[in-house]
C-alpha cells in the first residue's frame, strides 16, 4: 500500500487542472505544465482535489502510483511558487557573468564556457562565484543544475570546480599527509 499515492493532492487557489484522459495539464501564475500519465493510473478530481488511482496491485502499478501522485503534486508546486537550485563556484579565477539568458563560464579551462539556457528556464547570478537556476519544472530545473556542474564538477583535493550550494565535499588529504 503506497502512502505517498493514496494521500489527495490539493489544488491552490490560482492553479487551474485539466485532466483530458491519459492527460494533465496544469495552469498556474507562472506558467503551464502537461505531462502523460501511465495508462495503468487514473485521476479523479473532486472540486479543489486530485486522487490517483491505480489498476491493481502489480508491482509496477505499485511504483507508479506513488510516483504520478509525486510528478502531479510537483507540477502543481512549480506553476504556482516555482523551483531552485543554487550552484556555488570555487577555484582561483573560476567565475560566471550572464551574457542575455546564458552563462559565460570562466573554469580554468583555455577557453570560456558558454552554456545555453533551454526553454523554460532562467539564470540569476547574484555575484562572480553563484548561480541560481530556476525554472517551473522540478525535473529540468535539477537536470540543468546538474549539466552545469558537470562542466567542472568539485574535486576532492582542493574543492576546486561547481558545486550544490548544499553539498559537502569530502575533503582527501594530499601526497604529504601521512
Amino acid at each position: 500500500m503506497s502512502r505517498i499515492g493514496n494521500k489527495p493532492i490539493v489544488v491552490p487557489e490560482g492553479v487551474e487542472v485539466k485532466i483530458d484522459g491519459q492527460k494533465i495539464t496544469v495552469k498556474g501564475p507562472k506558467g503551464t505544465l502537461e505531462r502523460e500519465i501511465h495508462k495503468n493510473i487514473s485521476l479523479e478530481m473532486e472540486e479543489n482535489t486530485i486522487k490517483v488511482i491505480r489498476k491493481d496491485d502489480e508491482a509496477l502499478n505499485r511504483s507508479l502510483h506513488g510516483l504520478t501522485r509525486t510528478l502531479i503534486n510537483n507540477m502543481i508546486i512549480g506553476v504556482k511558487d516555482e523551483f531552485s537550485k543554487e550552484l556555488q563556484i570555487n577555484g582561483v579565477g573560476y567565475r560566471v557573468q550572464k551574457q542575455g539568458n546564458n552563462l559565460n563560464l570562466t573554469l580554468g579551462y583555455s577557453h570560456p564556457v558558454i552554456f545555453e539556457a533551454p526553454a523554460g528556464i532562467t539564470f540569476d547570478v547574484p555575484n562572480p562565484n553563484t548561480i541560481i537556476v530556476r525554472g517551473i519544472d522540478k525535473e529540468l530545473v535539477g537536470q540543468t543544475a546538474a549539466v552545469v556542474r558537470s562542466k567542472r564538477p568539485p574535486e576532492v583535493y582542493r574543492g576546486k570546480g561547481i558545486k550544490y550550494a548544499d553539498e559537502v565535499i569530502r575533503r582527501k588529504e594530499g601526497k604529504t599527509g601521512k
